[in-house]
């Protein structure tokens, strides 16, 4: 393999970043200009830098492995040493580029100075090191607007990153015939542990309301079919609340990309393992999700959701990220969490899911507090009995993404800075 003389190091950190940032653009960045590893002769390396993060799952790594798109990639528990002594990790050209797609920006900052490439964030909200930027590529306009009017000229507004996904989503119809719900029940342990048994039961009370429905449960990278399983197993306490159980679970067959959880109740839920499973989720009539990555991701892609936060498992929650696992960290508070959070919404105005809080009103419905199974069936059994209501909420998600082109427009700023002499096809 030829040396590389030029590097662009992306930087990220947890799952939803490297799905609908990291992806994308390196897709893209492969498809424009020749690199590294795909181009075997080319001589501009594509590698990617994982950063520390609290809500990293520790197997991103592994997930962005099998992509096969970097050259190279660093797990985040190297990056302090890979920022004292990063030629122990590989030759690093004299030139190159670090680009900033998740995480903190000061570290991707960091990097660059210290390898002395030159640098661009992605900034969805705010550019916070606008005087050590080269380049700042900006979701909207009012990122630019807040940033100092002396670093104003280094910025563009290239769109939200993620109003692409429902394009890249409709390369092909990966789902068999029928009308499908989505169960998304997270992808971390905490949320796994609560979301697994709850929706499975939601599942078998469904089916005896809508028959005709069909359910996909797309699995995280971050976890497997074993897991999975002991969730709904005695090593999980919180299933003993539940009356679903796992009858089996039969892997996909030859050429096939999806398999089947069989409930005791008969129950059929179909597993994609493959991720990201944007193009299967955009089939889908309903989503049925837990809080976090996975809102935003259903309204880039513009699937109807309930948005669940059970609150009766509140020794868990306390392993939640963001507000959620804070406030329920508070003594004393456990037996009035679900009062706490639906009175500091409706006091505070404020929201759980991504498109509640991007549009600061209520789009999707989001259900707080002692929940339980058979009333979230029924209620996701009245939004699919009633087309003009899904309608709505889908017109309402598609107003939010904004213009389409983003990721377009961000691997053109990123191919502009790169270092002169870049093979384009």
């Amino acid at each position: 393999m030829q040396e590389a003389s030029r590097v662009v190091v992306l930087i990220s950190n947890g799952p939803g970043e490297l799905a609908t940032w990291v992806r994308p653009i390196s897709e893209k960045l492969h498809s424009k200009i020749l690199m590294r590893p795909r181009a075997i002769s080319s001589s501009i390396s594509l590698r990617l830098v994982l950063v520390p993060c609290p809500n990293a799952t520790g197997k991103e790594k592994t997930v962005a492995n099998n992509w096969k798109l970097f050259d190279q990639i660093t797990h985040a528990k190297r990056f302090w040493n890979l920022l004292m002594r990063p030629q122990h990790y590989g030759n690093w050209p004299q030139q190159g580029l670090v680009v900033f797609l998740g995480g903190d920006q000061f570290w991707s900052v960091l990097l660059s100075v210290r390898l002395g490439y030159r640098h661009i964030t992605y900034a969805e909200w705010v550019a916070r090191w606008p005087r050590w930027n080269n380049r700042i590529a900006a979701m909207s306009s009012k990122v630019r607007d807040r940033i100092p009017n002396q670093f104003k000229n280094r910025c563009n507004v290239v769109g939200d990153l993620m109003a692409d996904l429902s394009d890249f989503a409709k390369i092909e119809n990966t789902l068999p015939e029928g009308k499908w719900i989505a169960l998304m029940p997270g992808s971390k342990k905490a949320k796994l542990s609560v979301g697994v048994p709850f929706l499975l039961e939601v599942a078998d009370q469904l089916l005896k309301i809508l028959p005709n429905y069909k359910f996909l449960l797309p699995i995280a990278p971050t976890t497997n079919l074993e897991e999975l399983q002991e969730f709904m197993s005695h090593k999980n306490p919180i299933a003993k609340s539940y009356q679903s159980a796992i009858e089996r679970i039969d892997p996909p067959k030859k050429n096939q990309i999806l398999g089947k959880l069989i409930t005791k109740a008969g129950t059929i839920i179909h597993l994609q393992e493959e991720a990201p499973a944007h193009i299967s989720l955009s089939q889908c009539e309903l989503a049925l999700t837990t809080v976090g990555a996975n809102t935003a991701e259903l309204g880039a892609l513009g699937v109807p959701m309930i948005v669940l936060v059970p609150t009766q498992h509140l020794h868990v929650m306390q392993a939640w990220d963001g507000f959620l696992g804070i406030l329920s960290r508070l003594p004393g508070v456990g037996r009035f969490i679900g009062f706490l959070l639906s009175n500091w919404r409706l006091r505070s105005n404020s929201f759980l899911a991504w498109p509640n809080i991007s549009a600061g009103r209520m789009i999707v419905p989001e259900k707080i507090g002692n929940i339980f199974p058979e009333e979230i069936a029924q209620e996701a059994a009245e939004w699919l009995s009633s087309p003009e209501r899904l309608k709505g909420q889908k017109e309402d998600l598609r107003s939010l993404r904004g213009q389409p082109g983003a990721v377009e427009a961000m691997t053109q700023e990123i191919i502009d800075l790169l270092p002169k002499g870049a093979t384009k096809r």
